[in-house]
């Protein structure tokens, strides 16, 4: 008997939604793009400042430091979202997602190569279908790219020092079906979500799995884990193709 389920968008259960970077939307920075993921719309761009951060200094750690700041535009869902400015504080969702961008970047770099030298990553939600984070950490490593081949082209760096690109996806259980790369309607309607983040080597820096409303069993998780890895091929193929039209 065929399966009738369909997916909020008609897509198939291993399908991801349709992916563009527009690289170079923010002129001033050392690298930027707009990652277009189905609704989901982020801006990432990469900042370079001269100096470490002083606790490298008092402790005497050499290379450089790379750290990520997230954020959700007022206008990026359907009800304002209030900056943190005004509230006076970085919410803890937001400080958890720059934290987890941080870390995947860091990951994909070797911080000894970047000389004395802090980079910035800024990620803004411009519009927000789900997914927002992993298609933060994804075309953040893009705007890394293109920010680091500048610094190589100025001759502030000898060599590039990308050691795995990385990306990250998102999957879930939706009445009992494993989906890849959940949009809002499916993410709000799952009953286990995960959010995977690998390298090139398809090693794993990061997993984040939960059961919204029940427990999952290993099955699952291994379906899971298998259709974000076969996303994250499919990212990694085009986040190579942005750089390569840049």
């Amino acid at each position: 008997m065929a399966d009738s389920f369909i997916r909020a968008d008609g897509r198939a259960p291993d399908q991801l939604r349709p992916l563009r970077f527009q690289n170079g939307i923010a002129p001033h920075a050392a690298g930027s793009t707009l990652v277009e993921w189905g609704r989901t719309r982020v801006i990432c761009g990469v900042t370079v400042e001269e100096t470490v951060p002083r606790w490298m200094k008092e402790q005497k750690i050499g290379g450089g430091w790379l750290t990520a700041e997230y954020s959700m535009l007022p206008y990026s869902t359907l009800e304002r979202k209030a900056r943190d400015s005004a509230r006076g504080k970085t919410d803890g969702r937001s400080q958890e997602i720059q934290r987890l961008i941080g870390r995947a970047l860091r990951a994909a770099i070797s911080l000894d190569k970047i000389g004395e030298r802090t980079i910035w990553v800024d990620c803004d939600v411009l519009q927000a279908d789900g997914g927002t984070r992993t298609a933060a950490i994804t075309g953040a490593f893009v705007a890394l790219s293109l920010a680091l081949r500048k610094l190589i082209e100025e001759q502030k760096l000898v060599e590039n020092p990308v050691v795995h690109a990385v990306a990250a996806v998102s999957a879930g259980i939706v009445q009992d079906r494993a989906l890849l790369d959940l949009c809002y309607a499916e993410d709000a309607a799952a009953s286990v979500d995960l959010n995977l983040v690998t390298n090139a080597a398809g090693e794993f820096i990061e997993v984040q799995g939960s059961g919204e409303e029940a427990a999952f069993t290993d099955s699952q998780l291994r379906a899971l884990l298998a259709l974000g890895k076969a996303g994250i091929r499919e990212l990694l193929a085009a986040q190579q193709a942005a750089l390569a039209q840049h």
